[in-house]
This record gives structure tokens, sequence and C-alpha cells, in this order.
């Protein structure tokens, strides 16, 4: 058996599970559901991948001195900024994995809607009368256009509470050496990427993508929570830092 009839042989039997709770919509919910089931089984990686990142930004303040002491001179700043990760076992990849792990499962779901290649009778389920091997016709109007403008609003409302969160991490650190400043102000805007990609994919791939989004945003948020001495430790860091700069004024005052 194909990995694409085992996807559909797994949507199928989850289908009729949930048809006495939601009718002709079973399989929208039974995708919904394994998709819940896919993010919970890489939940270990994605705290892992959290820390990692942690890992990262507290070394903020030794990058930024490796791009003083280092300026002009980008492969010495390059070295030395692999040793610095090297030492402290960090990694500036901290978060890929999650993301490249879901690709295959992606890809599956795509392959099973697009072509119905091992979906059976799947393809002509639907979702509130949408047919979830559809896509987006560019119409607005009823019968499906509000299926897919439901869909869309609110995978729009999370990119945009992820572009916020992502760009006021970005201005409580440090730019990381190596990155241009245009790319780093594009880079938040990439969880806008999302809405285009559920534009063009069957409606089955978009709910995937919806759920997975969701699903993301809400766990980041709660990994992301600083703990009483997460926050007593950034505290201390931030009069640090005012100490520092009056210090530096004061020097310079008194020349």
């Amino acid at each position: 058996m194909s990995v694409f009839a085992s996807l559909g042989t797994l949507l199928a039997w989850l289908a009729d599970r949930l048809a006495p709770l939601f009718g002709a919509s079973a399989t929208a919910a039974a995708i919904v559901l394994f998709t819940l089931c896919v993010r919970a089984a890489l939940h270990p990686l994605a705290r892992a991948a959290v820390r990692g990142e942690k890992a990262r930004a507290a070394l903020a303040p030794k990058m930024a001195e490796l791009s003083r002491r280092h300026k002009g001179d980008p492969e010495r700043l390059r070295r030395a900024v692999a040793e610095l990760y090297e030492k402290e076992s960090a990694s500036p990849l901290a978060g890929c994995l999650p993301t490249l792990l879901q690709l295959p499962v992606f890809f599956v779901m795509y392959h099973l809607f697009s072509t119905g290649s091992g979906a059976g009778d799947l393809l002509e389920h639907t979702l509130a009368g949408a047919p979830l091997g559809g896509r987006w016709g560019g119409d607005p109007t009823p019968p499906h256009g509000p299926v897919y403008l439901a869909l869309f609003a609110l995978i729009a409302a999370v990119a945009a509470w992820t572009y916020r969160r992502a760009v006021k991490a970005a201005g409580d650190r440090p730019a990381a050496p190596g990155v241009p400043a245009g790319a780093a102000r594009l880079l938040p805007l990439l969880s806008f990427g999302t809405l285009v990609t559920a534009a063009v994919v069957p409606l089955a791939a978009g709910l995937y993508l919806a759920t997975s989004t969701t699903w993301t945003a809400v766990e980041r948020a709660l990994l992301h929570r600083q703990g009483p001495d997460e926050k007593a430790a950034a505290k201390g860091e931030e009069r640090d830092v005012k100490a520092k700069k009056g210090a530096q004024g004061a020097g310079r005052s008194s020349r």
C-alpha cells in the first residue's frame, strides 16, 4: 500500500468515527484531527527548538561584540561566530527541524487531494459544501466562496499575530551579524506566505495549513513565555545595559 493510500485509508477511518458529530464535514474534521496529531508528535522537537532559540538569543551580546570587533572582515566574523556557536552548543538553525519534518506530510496531503491517487471517494467530501479537492477560484460569492474566505481570514489573522510578535522580538535583540538589515526586516513577512500557498492548493491542504499554523502560533507563544527566573534575568540585563550606557555618557562628559 502506497503512502497516499495509507493516508487516505486513515482519513476515511477517522471520518467514519467523526461522522455522527460533523456529518458531511467529517472528512474535514478528520484532516484537522490528523494535523493536530502530527503537531503533537512533533511537540518535543518544537520544545528543543525553542530552547535552542533562547540559547541563541542569550548569545546576542557576544554576537554584537564579535560584529563590532571584526567589522570589515566578514571571513573572520564568520569563523568567530561559528566558534561561539560550537562553544555554547547552540545552533543558528534552531527552530527549522519541526517545519522541515512537516513538509513530507503536507506534500502527501497535497498530492492525495490533487490527483485523487489513493483518496478513494475523499475528493467527493466537502466542508460546508465546498469540495475538499477544490481550489479557490477568486469568486467570493456562494456557494463555495465564503468557505475559502473564512479559511483565508483565519490564516491572515494568525499570520498578522505572528508578524507582530516577530517584529517585537527582533526589536528586543541586536541584529545577527552577517544578516543584511533589509533581510532582517523582510523575514517576519514570511508568515504571510502561508496565505498565498492556501490560495493555490486544494481546500484539504489549505485546511492542514490553517490548523498547523494556528498550532504553531499558540505553541510558540506558550513556549516563549518567560518564567520568574527568566524575567529576573532579563531585568538584570536591562539594568546592566542602562548602567553601562550611563557610565559611557559620564565618561564622555568628563572629557
